[in-house]
């Protein structure tokens, strides 16, 4: 059995003390924001307990769906690779950045920098976007949908380059006997989230996956715990959301978790089964709901 671990917007606080030309961009609203009450609902301390739970499970693989940072302030991202660093180290973790890691142009040089080892492909290079890693009985494929927006605006996009990349890289691996997970910040279906929040290109997504089929696809940015589906050339394929690794309050799928997949192999290829763990309502971190994942195989 093989065990991999996904967890996403962590968002690590407190936030360094901005440099007035920092704030001088997109980053005063979100600045603004954080200070009226964002940075009160994401907890460090239930962060802390959450890695605790998910590590006493001993993940063969964990990936991290993005939005380490809050504002994109430069000094934000020496704490980003601190935490990464207690996921584990990047042969045994994988990383896509999120909108809140991509707030300004002047990130996409911050993400290289300092993340670069968890997203590289095999080859251990940093190569951009896809990258492939094999893991076990998984082919990781690793997608970035970060880029700077408009204030107020939180939408994602893959591009025509990545796109075309992706298409190629599922046509190969479903040669492959891996289950292939894909992972992305952003909810890649069009039903996926809000206006202004969602990934600008899912019709495209949602048809390469249609054409080339994919056994797993995990996903952050809503906060929220979720199960959805897109069709694929042999069925259904599961679509999954973590909620923040951080938050406080909410409802049940709301609340700090994380989700726990295990790949069995049998006689027809590997099974997939899911559960969400996360923060409870009497305090204690347990087992929210087991993943419906319609028996997956990846033949």
């Amino acid at each position: 059995m093989f065990r991999l671990a996904h967890l996403s917007d962590p968002h690590l606080g407190p936030l360094p003390k901005p440099k007035l030309r920092e704030l001088a961009s997109k980053r005063l609203t979100g600045y603004m924001n954080w200070r009226r009450g964002r940075s009160r609902s994401h907890d460090m301390a239930l962060l802390a307990r959450i890695l605790d739970d998910m590590h006493a499970f001993e993940p063969d693989h964990i990936a991290c769906t993005g939005d380490l940072v809050n504002i994109g302030l430069h000094g934000e991202f020496p704490g980003a690779v601190q935490f990464m660093k207690k996921l584990g180290p990047p042969s045994e973790v994988s990383f896509v950045p999120g909108n809140h890691d991509a707030y300004v142009r002047t990130n996409t040089a911050d993400i290289e920098r300092y993340l670069a080892p968890w997203m590289t492909s095999d080859n251990g290079r940093y190569e951009g976007f896809p990258y492939v890693r094999l893991a076990g009985p998984i082919a990781i494929i690793g997608l970035s949908s970060a880029v700077p927006t408009a204030p107020f605006m939180a939408s994602g996009t893959l591009g025509p380059d990545q796109r075309e990349k992706f298409g190629n890289i599922l046509g190969f691996l479903a040669t492959q006997p891996q289950a292939r997970v894909v992972m992305i910040h952003h909810p890649p279906h069009r039903q996926g989230a809000q206006p202004g929040r969602g990934l600008t290109d899912a019709k495209r997504f949602e048809d390469i996956v249609g054409k080339f089929g994919a056994e797993l696809i995990l996903h952050g940015h809503n906060h929220v715990l979720s199960v959805d589906f897109m069709d694929g050339p042999k069925g259904r394929v599961p679509i999954v959301g973590a909620p923040s690794a951080s938050a406080l309050g909410g409802t049940l799928t709301h609340r700090a978790g994380w989700n726990l997949f295990e790949f069995d192999m049998t006689d027809q290829g590997v099974k997939i089964s899911g559960a969400a763990r996360g923060l409870m309502k009497d305090g204690t971190i347990g087992t929210v709901k087991t993943l419906e994942l319609v028996d997956v195989i990846a033949a």
